[in-house]
């Protein structure tokens, strides 16, 4: 990119790079140890530049990427996987971690919030009429 820019701050590249919705969200994770430069923590007005190691946190997710970008802006997110690079080997890890998350949690119970709502009632009548 022609406007790109030498260094970026490290909140608003994490922002850019779609890992968080906004930049508020990405301070709190800098601010909360859920991401490091590096291997060392940081502040959210550290600036990252191209090659830069990261090792991002969230939830049980963890991503271990380099950057490879620094846009002038934020863009799609078909365009910004294109923002970091990743091993084939980390990927392929956190893909069956969320495969195995997704099988316990469709094993479990779907809870519901208290008592039938009058519609739920109907439902549950005309099902049992219908045995």
């Amino acid at each position: 990119m022609n406007g790109a820019p030498a260094a970026m701050r490290l909140d608003k590249w994490l922002w850019a790079a779609r890992f968080f919705k906004t930049r508020k969200l990405a301070v709190e994770a800098v601010n909360g140890g859920k991401v490091h430069v590096n291997g060392q923590r940081a502040k959210p007005g550290k600036e990252v530049h191209i090659g830069t190691s990261l090792q991002i946190s969230i939830g049980s997710l963890e991503w271990d990427i380099r950057v490879a970008q620094l846009p002038s802006q934020r863009r799609p997110a078909s365009e910004a996987i294109h923002f970091y690079e990743e091993d084939e080997e980390n990927q392929e890890r956190r893909k069956a971690l969320v495969a195995e998350q997704r099988l316990l949690r469709d094993a479990q119970p779907l809870h519901t919030e208290g008592r039938p709502s009058k519609r739920d009632r109907r439902l549950i009548h005309r099902f049992k009429q219908g045995e």
